[in-house]
């Protein structure tokens, strides 16, 4: 059976009580061997929280936090975020895990500690040497491939680049490939409304996004667009797109969390190593209340067992 590290996240955050919770499910069980990278004490606190044995889960402590606050971010346990994620990345690099799955941390909590990635993703990339990567957000129907991620919306026309788009339409084919789907076929979104209306609105779909698409396309991959971002996950919904590159993080994740809220995964494309996770944040204003929802983790666990069996 293999073997899926489960990281706690932030500590102040939700992550501690929905990965024991996932972790200790006989759904979960049944899949993978699930281990929990984070302080076993802030394990053992939750565990108490959510009323669940923490004997019934495999903890590994690589870092022992000196503190936390509840609900808050803290220098210190993004310290510890981080810390949990470099043991697991380098753990499946060397093979001791078969796929990693992260809970949610806190951007704020990283800066906080003096580390300047924007998020999990740009993180991993990092620590595993890649340059070319993607977050794709899966939420059946819809999948979605971002060009930019963490940026402000105002540099997004300046950032993105016909070699950006035509790498994600690229990796988003390879994101087909490792899910099985046949016949994929992959929308490329226009970043204006209306796509630009040939130009009258932006020319950015003329200028970037339309030649990267060109390019592709002579290569053989199936993409069409671009389409109007009012239209395109319409389409995805009905079925008729398998994935939606988006130029934007709002633009692609607003109408996923629309229909996917509690179930939505992260899948970052161009690892190395199988990594997904929650799509959702650290959810401070519910944390260590034991109201928290282990059902998009467990969703992300299911995800990375499935591709690691590939």
């Amino acid at each position: 059976m293999k073997r899926i590290a489960i990281t706690m996240g932030d500590a102040g955050g939700i992550g501690p009580e929905i990965c024991l919770r996932a972790a200790s499910s006989d759904e979960i069980r049944a899949l993978c061997r699930p281990c929990i990278i984070g302080d076993r004490s802030v394990i053992e606190e939750a565990a108490s929280v959510v009323g669940i044995s923490p004997e019934s889960v495999e903890v590994i402590e690589p870092y022992k936090l000196k503190g936390f606050k509840k609900g808050q971010p803290t220098a210190e346990s993004g310290l510890a975020s981080y810390r949990f994620i470099k043991y697991a990345a380098e753990k499946c690099l060397e093979g001791e895990f078969h796929a990693m799955v992260t809970s949610p941390i806190s951007k704020e909590a990283l800066n906080m500690a003096g580390l300047n990635w924007p998020g999990h993703t740009e993180m991993l990339a990092d620590l595993t040497g890649k340059s070319s990567f993607a977050m794709m957000l899966i939420g059946e129907p819809i999948r979605v491939v971002l060009v930019t991620i963490h940026i402000a919306l105002k540099d997004v026309p300046g950032t993105i680049t016909e070699d950006m788009v035509y790498e994600k339409i690229k990796l988003s084919y390879q994101a087909c490939r490792m899910l099985r789907l046949d016949s994929p076929r992959i929308g490329v979104a226009g970043l204006n409304p209306h796509a630009g209306e040939g130009g009258l609105f932006g020319d950015e779909e003329i200028r970037v996004i339309l030649p990267a698409i060109e390019r592709a396309r002579k290569e053989g991959l199936p993409v069409t667009g671009p389409i109007p971002p009012d239209v395109i996950f319409r389409q995805a919904y009905k079925g008729e797109l398998d994935v939606v590159v988006a130029m934007y993080h709002d633009q692609g994740l607003i109408p996923l969390k629309m229909i996917a809220f509690d179930r939505g995964v992260n899948l970052t494309l161009g690892l190395p190593v199988i990594r997904t996770s929650p799509d959702h944040g650290t959810a401070y204003d519910i944390a260590w209340k034991g109201k928290a929802r282990d059902t998009s983790i467990k969703e992300a666990i299911k995800l990375a067992a499935r591709l690691s069996l590939d």
